[in-house]
């Protein structure tokens, strides 16, 4: 349950062949129940962005952990259906969710999915009662720049539906859930009785999802009927996630080669991967991945807490690669606050897709771009077409393609680089999320990298 969060606009719109396309293995009506869970293991479910033991099956139940937040989704898109389920909350005041045809990737900079929530709340969250803002018995609302019109009476200044009847039960008791998707129109009925009503949902094809926020709770004899398609266009249709897997978990570093002797400047701090630029390892100080990869699509969300550091050096970079200079011949530089770390391809510290605050943005290949024995256009190809970064604090969103020898990177929807074929990229390596930064004295005498990371996945190709 996002309870300020239902009349967001998109944070970010999902680009790229690899989020565009609908999954091939959705499959056409075929009429009657079938189980959404067999009872015995997560067949048919794809972790988005959580943990592995996040979602787990005991007794025919499938228990959330509720840690990290984030969403188990089904492993193919449905359009028109109808689901029943049955949950409780093992804790007063427990919060989860289902969520109807949403992406596959999580909306920039959070844990939560673009589509249409359908509230699972329990009573104990709001022990005072009414509430002008949500309620605890089953709301339906969009988030997060899916669009909904509510058929009951709605949350001010938002397009939440409210609930007719006060029906669910409180902690630990079971309630059972029917959920009528058709068209665009969505019904919930809560123990029999059907009370929340919204219609014109903008995605109204797409995943389901079981959220994880905060507490454990339970759900059992999940069925769908699927109902005839009534033709979802492509704008209709939420964005694929197929094949994407996370690569942090939100909860800890598994997964990760922390450096030996950081002593914990690489940490989880409210779900997030947070770096501050003071790794005491004597050694390699960036946040490698345990696994090495070839040719894949990488998804990474990155904000810059702040920039402390006054950078006297900061060059003028043309199109062409090469950096402005005076009529002395003399590099034109500013002073700016900066702050700088990347994100190195197959594991390459020549190869990073930068991270800083220069005039030219983020998602340069500096060390390719300097590289004076490199062919003038490739020297090009690696410098950004255009500065796509959102301002420091707020979130960004790379997504980094690398096939063979060619790189792309998209940032926050648009292209920076396309294409770009360089000669000496390795075959092979890891993701590593780099270190940068130096202390004297207490004081930065280079750009730190402070910052923080979440949503990373990869999908191989």
């Amino acid at each position: 349950m996002h309870r300020w969060l239902a009349s967001l606009p998109m944070l970010v719109a999902l680009t790229g062949p690899a989020l565009s396309q609908s999954p091939s293995n959705t499959t056409a009506f075929s009429g009657g129940w079938v189980p959404l869970f067999n009872g015995n293991n997560l067949n048919g479910w794809k972790p988005v962005n959580v943990a592995p033991d996040t979602f787990t099956v005991r007794d025919n139940m499938i228990i959330s952990t509720g840690k990290p937040t984030g969403v188990l989704r089904t492993d193919r898109m449905y359009e028109n259906f109808i689901v029943e389920l049955e949950w409780r909350h093992m804790k007063p005041g427990g919060n989860a969710g289902l969520f109807l045809w949403g992406d596959g990737i999580p909306s920039m900079g959070i844990p939560f999915t673009r589509g249409i929530e359908v509230q699972i709340l329990d009573n104990g969250y709001n022990a005072a009662g009414k509430n002008e803002r949500f309620t605890t018995h089953g709301d339906i609302f969009p988030i997060h720049g899916a669009t909904m019109k509510p058929l009951n009476k709605s949350a001010k200044n938002s397009q939440r539906a409210f609930p007719t009847q006060e029906l669910s039960k409180s902690s630990p008791e079971w309630n059972h859930y029917r959920v009528v998707a058709r068209n665009g129109e969505v019904t919930l009925s809560v123990n029999g009785v059907e009370v929340t009503k919204g219609q014109d949902c903008k995605p109204r094809k797409g995943y389901i999802f079981l959220e994880s926020e905060g507490s454990e709770c339970h759900f059992r004899n999940l069925r769908i009927q699927e109902l005839p398609s009534t033709g979802a266009t492509e704008s209709e249709t939420a964005s694929s996630g197929e094949g994407f897997i996370p690569l942090f978990t939100g909860i800890n570093l598994d997964g990760w080669k922390v450096p030996e002797g950081d002593n914990g400047h690489w940490k989880v701090v409210n779900e997030v991967l947070d770096y501050d630029g003071e790794s005491e390892s004597k050694g390699e100080k960036s946040l490698v991945s345990a696994k090495e990869y070839t040719n894949y699509m990488l998804i990474a969300d990155w904000r810059i807490k702040e920039t402390p550091y006054i950078n006297p050096r900061v060059a003028q970079i043309l199109p062409d690669g090469s950096e402005a200079v005076d009529g002395n011949g003399k590099p034109i530089t500013l002073s700016i606050p900066d702050s700088d770390s990347g994100i190195y391809v197959r594991g390459s510290s020549k190869h990073q897709i930068n991270i800083w605050c220069w005039p030219i943005g983020s998602g340069e290949m500096y060390g390719v771009r300097r590289d004076k024995n490199m062919p003038p256009e490739v020297r090009a190809a690696v410098t950004p077409k255009t500065k796509a970064d959102n301002e420091v604090g707020k979130w960004n969103r790379f997504e980094i393609t690398v096939i063979d020898k060619t790189v792309s990177v998209t940032l926050n929807g648009k292209s920076v680089i396309e294409n770009a074929t360089i000669p000496d990229l390795p075959p092979k390596g890891p993701v590593v999320l780099q270190h940068h930064g130096n202390k004297k004295d207490g004081k930065w005498t280079s750009p730190p990298a402070l910052v923080q990371f979440r949503n990373i996945m990869i999908k191989e190709l």
